[in-house]
């Protein structure tokens, strides 16, 4: 339950009311034979944005690996990746669903970049963003 979430410490830290939240939901929700049977559980607190943000450091550092036969780098300006962040990062889901965005919305313009034939060998691409959208310029 998203309510255990706010008696997880500013520092990330899961206090005891957070624990014991969480096993009596779980107890709640399945039967002591399927508990029982469980090894481990484990914790975890939400990720904060400095985690965020180096999580997408190295998913846009993955897809510069991929472009570096194309000679091509990617760049993201702070208002993209603020754009990204807010658009893309869901607590419950953690950070999974960046990279299905950046899949969905920066690989497509680039593609559509090179594809139009715009971008030629050792050309920066930076990804921007406005109010409503993200856009894709060569430097």
């Amino acid at each position: 339950s998203l309510k255990l979430l706010d008696s997880v410490k500013e520092c990330g830290e899961i206090t005891d009311e957070a624990r014991e939240g969480v096993m009596n939901e779980l107890k709640a929700s399945f039967r002591p034979e399927f508990l029982n049977r469980l090894d481990e559980i484990v914790m975890f607190s939400p990720l904060d944005r400095t985690a965020i943000d180096k999580i997408l450091e190295l998913l846009i550092k993955d897809i510069n690996d991929r472009l570096s036969h194309k000679e091509l780098t990617i760049t993201l300006s702070d208002n993209a990746k603020e754009y990204i962040c807010s658009n893309a990062y869901d607590v419950s889901f953690g950070a999974r669903p960046l990279k299905r965005y950046l899949q969905k919305n920066v690989e497509t313009l680039v593609a559509k970049l090179i594809l139009s034939n715009q971008v030629e060998n050792n050309n920066t691409i930076e990804i921007d963003a406005n109010d409503e959208e993200l856009f894709a310029r060569i430097l």
